[in-house]
């Protein structure tokens, strides 16, 4: 009898922690980075020197130009020339510059998005680039740059019906901020805690339960791990399965960035989860060997 309310016990500590740490891990993302402007866009400014992101602005902007630009026999060649220009212009200081500024506007449509007050598709508005881009091509004197137009051209991050679904979970997500992340700690260490009151008889009785539910604990942490990395794959599907082919791998790469903090979080609460379990199970080894041999 005792044996099998134990493992009903453990079961249920290892479903609740499966549970709380996946939903601890994405209510503090929420709460530190996403609604966080400066830390939103540290996150995704790297992307400023990744070669795909840079040629699909370049590709964004050229193709926006040359909607202005009529030169007949010679219309492939001006738009391979002006990409070329532009492409060039991306992989400078001053692009870096315009786009964080195009990212800390974007941050603004996430949380309008995310805190229900639009139902539009979530993007990036290139148009701080685009400016960016005229002003140094022209300066630099390459010809037809003063047709480049100054206006909105979006990357598609999360598609309108995509932010629709995902707002009433980022509600959720940040109401809780990091007190799911308080509340999953503190009911772990009260499972140990509870483990040694209520354990077997004696101290060494109860050392040897609180390191038996100290194990179930760390192993509850590694399965929680494992399931917000699942989470993390699963949205990025769903997210990009509604975003327009051409903005496909820009968004992809937006998502990526934004997601390293959780997919770093994953590796170090599956490794620490791991080793916690792994040092109890030892403890209690060795300790239930010294009993047997004192007996």
């Amino acid at each position: 009898m005792r044996t099998s309310l134990s493992v009903a016990l453990s079961t249920v500590l290892l479903v609740l922690l499966a549970v709380l740490v996946p939903l601890s891990a994405l209510a503090a993302w929420v709460d530190l980075e996403i609604d966080n402007t400066d830390r939103y866009v540290a996150a995704v400014e790297p992307l400023a020197s990744d070669p795909d992101v840079q040629a699909i602005v370049a590709g964004l902007i050229t193709d926006e130009a040359m909607k202005q630009i009529d030169a007949g026999p010679l219309q492939d060649t001006v738009r391979g020339f002006l990409y070329e220009a532009v492409q060039s212009f991306a992989t400078t200081d001053a692009f870096r510059t315009a786009w964080n500024a195009a990212n800390r506007t974007a941050h603004q449509a996430v949380t309008a998005a995310l805190n229900g007050n639009t139902g539009e598709a979530v993007t990036i508005d290139l148009a701080p680039v685009s400016e960016q881009v005229k002003h140094n091509l022209l300066d630099s004197g390459v010809p037809l740059a003063d047709r480049i137009p100054v206006q909105h051209t979006e990357i598609t991050l999360i598609s309108a019906d995509r932010a629709d679904q995902l707002r009433h979970t980022f509600r959720l997500l940040r109401a809780g901020s990091i007190w799911p992340a308080v509340g999953t700690v503190l009911f772990a260490l009260a499972s140990v805690a509870l483990a040694a009151v209520r354990g077997l008889p004696g101290r060494r009785g109860a050392a040897l339960s609180a390191l038996t539910a100290t194990a179930l604990v760390g192993l509850g942490f590694a399965l929680g791990a494992l399931v917000l990395r699942a989470l993390i794959a699963i949205a990025r599907n769903r997210v990009l399965a509604g975003v327009p082919g051409s903005d496909h791998d820009a968004a992809a790469a937006v998502y990526d960035a934004l997601t390293a903090s959780l997919r770093t979080t994953v590796w170090v609460i599956l490794g620490a989860g791991l080793a916690v379990a792994l040092c109890a199970m030892v403890a209690r080894v060795w300790a239930g060997r010294g009993s047997a041999v004192r007996a």
